[in-house]
């Protein structure tokens, strides 16, 4: 499998063939892929579908509006942060933790729902114009074009396109780091994120960045499922779906807030 940019991948199979998969020897007599001897219990359990992917990406996403409509009505905006701080650790427990875990990955799911409902939130307030509507629209429909192009082919996945993209995120994230150090640390404002022509120039390459990644994504899941990769690797599809779909809405809502403050 490719090397995908989206870290919740780290812990999909490697080759064509996932651990236990086909591992009777050839011409044993019984052997059936996923089986040892005639008569013995299966060794691993149902390979993933599509449909697994679909269905956990959906009960993440389910959950996720659940919290953020939940803190947007119950006015906790300010759970915001200490909810952003909270994924971020259940987010490297994820991508570390050798298997995958239903129950840390909806907590995620959860915790992340609280983020995005206090974001979105205070950007409505701020700078109203519907721009919270405009931004899940406009997230639903990156997500939907990108999945088009994947399927259609019209952007190969190759492992030069992948080197590409995960220096541009490599970049991206180090400016970001940058910017807010010199922001906080030595006041200081590059102009990354004062919502001038700059400001727009990045979020519109950020927001390209975090599109393309879709693409590593679907390929991600789609080589699992070639590979024969067991039912609950679908989570780790669905948690890495998520994470993309989240920070393309955060990046979306900020670009227009810049048009909304002009």
């Amino acid at each position: 499998m490719r090397t995908t940019s989206n870290p919740a991948f780290r812990n999909l199979p490697s080759s064509g063939g996932y651990a236990g998969f086909n591992s009777a020897p050839a011409g044993f007599p019984g052997a059936q892929p996923g089986h040892g001897p005639a008569g013995a219990p299966p060794t691993v359990e149902r390979p993933m579908t599509v449909d697994d992917v679909v269905t956990k990406t959906g009960m993440m996403l389910a959950l996720l509006v659940a919290t953020a409509a939940a803190t947007w009505i119950s006015g906790f905006w300010g759970l915001a942060l200490p909810a952003a701080l909270v994924g971020f650790v259940l987010a490297l427990v994820i991508i570390f933790k050798k298997q995958a875990s239903p129950a840390l990955i909806m907590s995620f799911a959860a915790v992340e729902g609280v983020f995005v409902g206090g974001i979105s939130a205070i950007f409505q307030t701020q700078f109203g114009n519907n721009i919270v509507l405009n931004a899940v629209v406009g997230t639903a429909a990156v997500f939907g074009g990108m999945l088009v192009v994947y399927k259609t082919g019209a952007v190969k996945v190759t492992p030069r396109f992948t080197k590409w993209l995960i220096g541009a995120m490599v970049g991206v994230v180090g400016l970001m780091i940058f910017n807010l150090v010199a922001n906080l640390l030595f006041d200081f404002d590059p102009g990354l994120r004062s919502g001038g022509p700059l400001a727009i120039g990045f979020s519109l390459l950020v927001i390209g960045i975090a599109a393309f990644s879709f693409l590593l994504d679907f390929d991600a899941a789609d080589q699992a499922i070639r590979a024969g990769a067991p039912e609950k690797t679908a989570w780790y599809i669905a948690f890495g779906l998520v994470i993309t779909l989240v920070w393309l809405y955060i990046e979306i809502l900020r670009l227009l807030s810049y048009f909304q403050s002009e």
